[in-house]
């Protein structure tokens, strides 16, 4: 770990402190897991302590765990993952929190802390059904409202029964059952390395 990264994980320790369920550096770049119950606190320490001076939200978006890795997942489900930047450090960091029920996962949003979150939760929301407490605005940003679901679930079916288009005669949008075949079977075509170079 080069002494930059050993100065963020001493820093984010001495902040932190038990906030941080796991820390971890991977490639040049520093990882923590925060408990769902601390997100919103960790959040208004890593933009406000000088010493970590994370002005900016670059990312926030939502994983699905359900089928991670070689083997059966054994943690939660749901997790938001944010980037962060300071630009005053120079630094990155990522951190994961983990939503404590897959049901309905619920976490508090980070809207209040970096105004940019609103837009990402907003998303996170629509694609994986994860819902942020204290949100301004939660609401769908992508799919249809009528859309039952969230298209991210890796439990979603791979072809509905009903399509959405726009009708000009009407002169509004309609819905009617799906005309296009299945082609879920489709296999899909891999390229060796230094193909067609």
């Amino acid at each position: 770990m080069n002494t930059k990264l050993e100065r963020l994980t001493t820093n984010l320790k001495a902040a932190l402190g038990d906030k941080i369920a796991s820390l971890a550096e991977y490639v040049g770049e520093v990882t923590i897991v925060v408990k769902a119950s601390d997100w919103l606190h960790v959040a208004h320490q890593l933009r406000d302590r000088p010493e970590l001076g994370f002005e900016q939200l670059t990312d926030l978006c939502g994983v699905d765990y359900s089928e991670y890795g070689e083997g059966a997942w054994q943690g939660k489900r749901f997790a938001a993952v944010s980037h962060m930047l300071s630009i005053s450090n120079n630094w990155r960091l990522r951190v994961r929190v983990f939503a404590e029920d897959d049901e309905f996962p619920m976490l508090d949003s980070v809207a209040e802390v970096w105004p940019i979150a609103n837009w990402n939760e907003r998303e996170t929301f629509d694609l994986y059904g994860i819902i942020f407490s204290g949100h301004p605005d939660l609401r769908r940003i992508l799919s249809d409202y009528g859309f039952i679901g969230h298209p991210f679930r890796k439990d979603f079916p791979l072809v509905g029964n009903v399509e959405m288009r726009y009708d000009p005669e009407l002169r509004r949008v309609v819905y009617q059952p799906v005309s296009m075949e299945n082609r879920v079977a489709i296999p899909r075509v891999i390229r060796e390395e230094g193909y067609g170079a």
